[in-house]
């Protein structure tokens, strides 16, 4: 549990000297070391923050294609709203048994490169997979067989009739038999519908859609422990700061590249269109901002953490034994003082022992006496394994000012998620009038693209909002404190979306959507912040099984990191889950956003009752 009153862990660690000895000596030790880890235990500068953190600035990229043009491309290869929604919560159902188990991978892997870049590295290939599959995903089926785009003459006369292409020599149509063959659709001999076939397409698709999604979520665990790891507790507000600001910047440039209409360029023309185009230029970016990440600062390794103690991150708990053991060496200097007296006033006999041997004696027993407040147990307690068992009871019986927290992201990413992943489709939709299931050539789906790349603008806003509010937070947690700005933004976003939803239009998509940047900030920052300051106290941990007295084990921050960030693919599942029946059920995507206000509205809630230290 979080201990009640604390004092300022910044202030401490800025003016104590003991804390300022302290660093001076690990970070000389680790300059010793055979590579210089010295950058661990000295202040970062904004420049520092943004090379450590680029890998974000690249995930708002995909995130923004992803957001963008999944839906789309999932409504536009025959799925139908209810089925596309289940497909989002395939990725978070996978992810929500998976990221504690990463995260705990992240906690103990072995590494030379350290705990937390090999990890990244692994889920950045996969997401550039997954990132290639999406739009290419009907190249590859029709090289399996799809039969693609079937529109018939009455659909557009426009268009020269497939049936025109399927006809014996005596006239007669074989477009029946073609589709019988395939067994794929049922056709009358009016063949004025439209039809489809994506099989493989889908299958490809979904693919991409599940490795793109999950390898970006479980990026967040690896790059977060890794920024909290080489920066120092006085610089994690800013550390995070600087990660929201970048996820602002990302996904604003990411949106703003999918409005433009790449089909009108030579550049997009020759990679196949707008959604390929964008795609394209998204791993491209990504890749470039994962090498500045993974290769900015050197991590510490795993078995050199185990083997040094001044190698290790500069805890409070830290500073608290050291100062014992420092008032311990001057009662020691006293009572060997006081051992010097009384010999120097007695007469040796024969018998008595040497002067300086009482000495030794009496300085070794004071040395040997442990004093309050030691933490002998917890150093050996660091270096023990924890088993399977204990990691998943570390999870589920986790301390209530994490499950707050927990509870709180959740519906923040609810909120956030209902607005994010379904928004250009309402746009689209609601405010262009368009149909993403009509023929590629239509009127309604033409109006549905450009639906499509005006909501991307929007959605541009919403991130600018991000960067803005991110680059801001920090102040605004010093003049109003951390629970104000958490519940008042929240709060903000859920008169923003609502608005929205009762009047959609192209102003308000625009206006309106920055309240849904206040929410993505605050995602970012607020919970990593809570948990970097939780950990840095050293005030959580789980009781080991067996163990007896002090015995206990702290929580790994990965581990934490991961559990909190975890949430995301709860509440994808749940709007997944939900999403497509009540847009069947209300006939329109409205809901979408009425549903991002109404949980925005109970998260604020659920934050009032936070756990914020001195923040």
């Amino acid at each position: 549990m979080v201990a009640g009153t604390v004092s300022n862990f910044h202030s401490e660690f800025l003016n104590d000297p003991v804390v300022r000895e302290m660093r001076r000596v690990r970070e000389e030790n680790a300059r010793r070391q055979k590579h210089d880890y010295s950058h661990v235990f000295k202040r970062k500068s904004r420049i520092d923050f943004i090379r450590i953190s680029a890998v974000i600035m690249g995930m708002e990229f995909v995130y923004s294609a992803e957001t963008a043009f999944v839906s789309p491309i999932l409504l536009g290869i025959g799925i139908e709203h209810h089925l596309m929604t289940m497909v989002w919560g395939i990725s978070p159902l996978i992810g929500f048994f998976l990221s504690p188990v990463i995260g705990s991978i992240s906690d103990r892997c072995r590494s030379q490169y350290g705990r937390r870049r090999p990890i990244l590295f692994t889920l950045g290939i996969g997401l550039i997979i997954g990132c290639l599959l999406v739009p290419y995903g009907k190249n590859i089926g029709a090289w399996l067989g799809d039969l693609g785009e079937l529109t018939g003459p009455a659909s557009d006369p426009s268009i020269e009739p497939v049936s025109a292409l399927l006809v014996d020599l005596n006239g007669t149509t074989l477009v029946g038999d073609v589709f019988r063959a395939y067994n794929f659709y049922r056709v009358d001999e009016e063949i004025a519908q439209h039809r489809v076939d994506y099989r493989w397409a889908i299958v490809i698709t979904i693919i991409g859609t599940i490795l793109m999604d999950f390898n970006a979520d479980n990026c967040m665990t690896p790059s977060r422990a890794y920024l909290l790891d080489i920066c120092l507790p006085e610089d994690h507000g800013r550390a995070c700061s600087s990660f929201s600001i970048l996820a602002g910047l990302g996904g604003s440039i990411g949106y703003a590249m999918g409005g433009i209409n790449w089909d009108n360029t030579s550049f997009g023309e020759f990679l196949g269109g707008s959604i390929k185009t964008v795609f394209t230029l998204v791993v491209v970016i990504f890749a470039i901002c994962l090498t500045i990440s993974l290769a900015s600062f050197r991590e510490i390794p795993l078995p050199l953490l185990e083997a040094d103690e001044l190698l290790r991150p500069l805890t409070e708990s830290a500073v608290k034994r050291e100062k014992a053991r420092r008032e311990q060496l001057i009662f020691t200097v006293k009572d060997v003082s006081k051992t010097l007296t009384a010999q120097l006033q007695t007469i040796q006999s024969p018998h008595d022992l040497p002067v300086p041997q009482k000495i030794n004696n009496a300085l070794a027993a004071d040395v040997e006496r442990p004093a309050d407040g030691d933490g002998s147990d917890d150093e050996e307690d660091e270096e023990m394994q924890m088993s399977p068992k204990d990691f998943i009871k570390s999870i589920v019986m986790m301390p209530k000012s994490i499950a707050i927290l927990c509870l709180t992201n959740l519906f923040c990413w609810m909120s956030h998620l209902s607005y994010a992943l379904y928004f250009t489709d309402f746009v689209g939709e609601e405010v262009f009038g368009g149909n993403p299931a009509a023929p590629s050539s239509s009127a309604e789906y033409q109006l549905f693209l450009e639906g499509v790349r005006y909501g991307c603008f929007g959605m541009a806003i919403y991130s600018i909002s991000c960067s803005t509010y991110s680059f801001t937070i920090e102040k605004l947690i010093k003049v109003l404190r951390a629970r104000t700005v958490y519940c008042g933004g929240l709060v903000i976003d859920s008169i923003g979306m609502c608005c929205m939803a009762f009047f959609p239009n192209k102003v308000t998509v625009f206006v309106l959507s920055a309240t849904g940047g206040i929410v993505y900030a605050l995602l970012f920052t607020m919970p990593f912040l809570l948990l970097g300051q939780y950990h840095a106290k050293g005030t959580f941990k789980v009781s080991k099984p067996g163990a007896t007295g002090k015995q206990e084990r702290k929580r790994g921050l990965a581990t934490d990191i991961a559990v909190v960030g975890g949430m995301i693919f709860v509440a994808q599942i749940t709007v997944a889950l939900g999403m497509g029946s009540l847009i069947t059920v209300f006939g329109t995507t409205s809901v979408v956003v009425f549903s991002a206000s109404i949980c925005s509205l109970i998260a604020a809630v659920c934050a009032s009752q936070v756990v914020y230290m001195d923040l």
